[in-house]
């Protein structure tokens, strides 16, 4: 089975976001770079066992990008829920194979492509992915591969993700989807009248729900 690698957290204003998750969790995301050429910028915060919060939003340092931002940023009016990744985990299998797995299963993740990211510290961080906008409106994760790269989870300050909900009008479609790219345990679907994500956090506060 494949493992939630990090949840997106994203909105129009990702220093909003930084204040809003620090306020809810009584943790504070740090400082996680920028994505070159894609205007986005972000902050984590991990969420135990090798998993981690991605908060993102535009970054007012770069210019308007010459195509839409990753994962809706553009579309978002306020702090939503869009989008979530799974990396290999105990598959058993790379990247590739696994895409050829689950189209195979009649779910298309798309083309793996490759990204990179410079941290504060000015790193560059390379990896190869599926698109991050996922199958079915984000409900479905894109799949995730960090090669020689340090996960991004190490060293964080964390909250502990108790559990990771979705609902979905196509619940059946989007358990379907989830069994190609192996998936389906990771994550509770019910029905909806619309996609949501929601994490459970347990915090020092207490739980809390993210989404």
């Amino acid at each position: 089975m494949t493992a939630i690698d990090h949840l997106v957290y994203a909105g129009p204003d990702l220093q909003a976001l930084v204040a809003q998750v620090t306020e809810l969790t009584r943790v504070a995301p740090v400082d996680g770079g920028r994505h070159e050429g894609r205007g986005t910028a972000n902050a984590l915060l991990g969420l135990g066992e090798g998993r981690y919060l991605e908060l993102l939003g535009p970054d007012p340092e770069q210019g308007e990008p010459d195509r839409p931002r990753p994962l809706r940023v553009d579309e978002v009016s306020a702090p939503t829920m869009v989008g979530w990744a799974v990396n290999l985990g105990g598959s058993g299998r790379d990247i590739e194979a696994l895409v050829t797995s689950a189209r195979a299963d009649g779910y298309d993740p798309g083309v793996v492509a490759p990204m990179s990211r410079r941290t504060a510290d000015g790193e560059l961080l390379a990896w190869q992915l599926t698109p991050p906008e996922g199958g079915l409106g984000g409900a479905i994760p894109f799949l995730i591969d960090w090669g020689q790269t340090p996960h991004p989870s190490v060293d964080l300050p964390s909250v502990e993700l108790t559990a990771l909900h979705l609902e979905h009008p196509e619940p059946e479609t989007v358990r379907a989807a989830l069994t190609a790219v192996d998936s389906v345990g990771l994550v509770q679907v019910g029905a909806g009248q619309r996609l949501r994500i929601r994490a459970e956090l347990r915090t020092l506060r207490g739980v809390v729900t993210l989404g």
